[in-house]
């Protein structure tokens, strides 16, 4: 019962909504002409309450707003959130308020207010140092925006983030290197950094599929610039500690580092996962994805989770494993054996260490800087 609190506990919330919607976006995100805030907030706040009383007796870590773009809700809304928050859990003495946002003039100036409501922690989605490429990715910002944007969020925010997508089309490796360069010399202490994937069901899923996605990295190109990207944060203080996110020392995302730390999170709002530990096992929880399916939930039964799934202890091993696998940190084997039931064979652990591809060190394992990039071949491995 007590293995979350290796990671600890969290709170995510999601807003669905966008102004647009990005080509390359899987993304639970939809595009609304108008939202009734004040019935979102009344969902939220019903949806708070109903988590609260099943673990009102825990620190709360974190609280994450991700989307979808949060950066669109009233910042009273956040208020009115972090308020009811605070009065249902007692809060780590280093509680971290994330809200991702949009570099545009419009949610720029909407910074101040959200923190003076209690977030101290902006993810940005940068995307690209690029007006071309932004335009290509379906941005609604220019780089002077996000440039903008990201000084009053440094005045305004203890710590601040952002995201950059790499392996764009026509981008070449010596693009990337000066791009990355560039970002660094932003004074960020976090980055994101993710090489772009072409998922079905996308407008560039589509446009691949007819031929139409011109000018992709091959799998060298893209492996290269994934090896760039290593070498240049890691040379500017800010080493991968995670597989796509990089920070200075202490600057890492403490709420994503609960989902990796395997901890518990309670997943509120359409499409919203969650993981919640109680005298019974733990549970898997989810959302449905539509946002009026979702209120409708909350408003006529008082849920707004469809059916929870409880987890065997090798479901659980299994999560921690692949999660925990993504930290330079790596996994504890005696957390593993608890779990399981069972000890990943010494023979396998000692064949992957012998190929360069793992380390061990003081009962834990991690992937080396060379079996990161076949991370998945070596979880198929450690698993098999």
């Amino acid at each position: 019962m007590d293995d979350w609190r290796h990671g600890g506990f969290g709170l995510y919330l999601h807003w669905p909504f966008c102004t647009s919607k990005c080509p390359y976006c899987d993304f639970n995100s939809h595009v609304a002409a108008q939202v009734d805030q004040t019935r979102w907030q009344h969902a939220y706040l019903a949806e708070i309450d109903r988590i609260a009383e099943e673990t009102d007796d825990r620190v709360l870590n974190t609280v994450f707003f991700g989307g979808g773009t949060p950066s669109l809700m009233d910042p009273d809304l956040v208020a009115a959130i972090l308020d009811r928050i605070g009065a249902r859990w007692r809060r780590a003495n280093d509680f971290e308020v994330t809200l991702e946002a949009n570099p545009g003039s419009v949610e720029a100036g909407r910074f101040r207010a959200y923190g003076a409501a209690g977030v101290n922690r902006l993810s940005m989605g940068v995307q690209a140092l690029n007006d071309r490429d932004l335009k290509r990715l379906g941005r609604m910002h220019s780089v002077a925006e996000a440039r903008r944007a990201f000084d009053i969020a440094r005045d305004t925010f203890g710590r601040v983030s952002f995201d950059l997508i790499y392996a764009r089309q026509d981008q070449a490796l010596d693009d990337w290197r000066r791009e990355l360069t560039e970002a660094l010399s932003m004074a960020v202490d976090h980055f994101s950094l993710y090489q772009l994937t072409v998922e079905e069901g996308t407008v560039f899923g589509a446009r691949a599929a007819a031929g139409h996605l011109k000018g992709l990295p091959d799998e060298d190109r893209a492996s290269d610039m994934y090896l760039i990207t290593q070498e240049i944060c890691e040379a500017a203080g800010l080493p991968a500690y995670e597989i796509s996110n990089h920070a200075r020392p202490g600057s890492e995302s403490r709420h994503n580092l609960i989902y990796w730390r395997y901890g518990d999170y309670a997943g509120i709002g359409p499409g919203a996962h969650g993981r919640l530990t109680s005298p019974a096992g733990r549970w898997a929880t989810e959302a449905p994805r539509g946002p009026e399916e979702w209120l409708q939930r909350v408003e006529t039964a008082g849920n707004g989770e469809t059916p929870r799934e409880l987890l065997s202890s090798s479901d659980q091993a299994t999560e921690y494993l692949l999660m925990g696998m993504r930290l330079s940190e790596g996994i504890v084997l005696g957390r593993w054996q608890a779990l399981r039931g069972a000890d990943i064979p010494a023979d396998r652990i000692t064949g992957l260490i012998d190929l360069g591809l793992l380390w061990h060190s003081e009962g834990r394992i991690g992937a080396t800087s060379t079996g990161r990039p076949v991370l998945n071949a070596l979880l198929r491995e450690l698993l098999a």
